[in-house]
């Protein structure tokens, strides 16, 4: 991995952080969070060698009457525009829908963060309007573009397990 290209990439983490004790906590966490219907995060491997390339998550899963959940994506910056972002992003929202049986996926993207807009745009998000100081990131509040999708706009029906109120 390259050095830090912006202030989203990924930072690169010191050898002493890559251990096999806490690989294994992570993995820990991340099943409890799997298991609690919280959280979902998937790693992102490259087809023909098996190098991790990013990740992308289904997070903050919200059921009841929501039946929705944030998507978060992230792509190690040596494999940065070729596709890998747009192709997890997209299958992490065909789990979402057909799996989880959510009805709505958003996206909280800092307004400045172009690439992650145009990506977001690609795979069929709209905006949906601007949450300012949602997210305390780098030490102070930013402001968050929200960017959504529902099943039915990727054309899967809702059969999901909510039952609104007026049902």
């Amino acid at each position: 991995m390259r050095p830090k290209q912006n202030i989203w990439d990924i930072e690169n983490r010191p050898n002493s952080e890559l251990t096999l004790t806490k690989f294994r906590r992570v993995l820990k966490n991340q099943s409890n969070l799997r298991r609690l219907d919280q959280f979902v995060d998937l790693a992102i491997f490259e087809k023909s060698t098996g190098q991790i390339v990013g990740s992308v998550a289904i997070m903050d899963i919200i059921r009841g009457l929501g039946q929705s959940a944030f998507l978060g994506y992230r792509i190690h910056n040596g494999f940065w525009k070729n596709g890998y972002g747009k192709e997890a992003a997209m299958a992490a929202i065909d789990i979402a829908f057909r799996e989880l049986k959510l009805h709505r996926i958003e996206a909280g993207i800092e307004p400045s963060n172009k690439r992650s807009i145009l990506l977001a745009k690609s795979i069929g998000l709209r905006k949906e309007g601007l949450k300012k100081r949602a997210a305390h990131l780098r030490g102070k509040w930013v402001d968050l573009g929200i960017y959504s999708i529902t099943c039915e706009e990727v054309g899967i029906p809702w059969k999901g397990i909510a039952k609104s109120r007026d049902s």
